[in-house]
């Protein structure tokens, strides 16, 4: 019996799905819509939502937390930090979607679309790395 037992395997074991997970919220963050098959997007989504939650306060403990959950990827961390935290500071949950897209053509398996509410039209498709700081060097007359 499967009593209070949370979350799908995927056939999968412990290590593949959580590499898995993590590359599924790394990819929604940077992108804020990604396209994937409905059960993973309905796992993903509580794990999206709570690190949201945790990133609408800019703390060094909140920092450290999501470091070690996005396994030190500081671009995720960054953007959910200054982007996604504050942009869904008062809203009180509910961050993302999901939109069912039909069926893929290989095995049928349902397939879904999740983004977050009120997405950046301009994060999509786009590799948006660490931002450059040019110092601009001032005369010492």
């Amino acid at each position: 019996m499967r009593h209070a037992l949370k979350g799908r395997k995927f056939n999968r074991n412990t290590g593949q799905r959580t590499a898995l997970l993590k590359s599924l919220v790394t990819a929604l963050v940077k992108h804020e819509q990604i396209k994937t098959t409905l059960p993973k997007a309905k796992d993903l989504r509580p794990i999206v939502e709570k690190l949201v939650t945790v990133a609408k306060e800019n703390t060094l403990a909140n920092r450290r937390y999501l470091l070690a959950f996005l396994n030190g990827n500081h671009q995720s961390v960054e953007r959910l930090l200054n982007h996604l935290g504050p942009r869904f500071k008062e809203r009180p949950g509910g961050y993302t979607r999901i939109l069912k897209a039909g069926f893929r053509h290989g095995d049928m398996a349902p397939m879904a679309v999740i983004e977050f509410i009120d997405r950046d039209l301009t994060a999509k498709g786009t590799d948006s790395g660490p931002v450059e700081y040019v110092e601009t060097e001032q005369s010492a007359e």
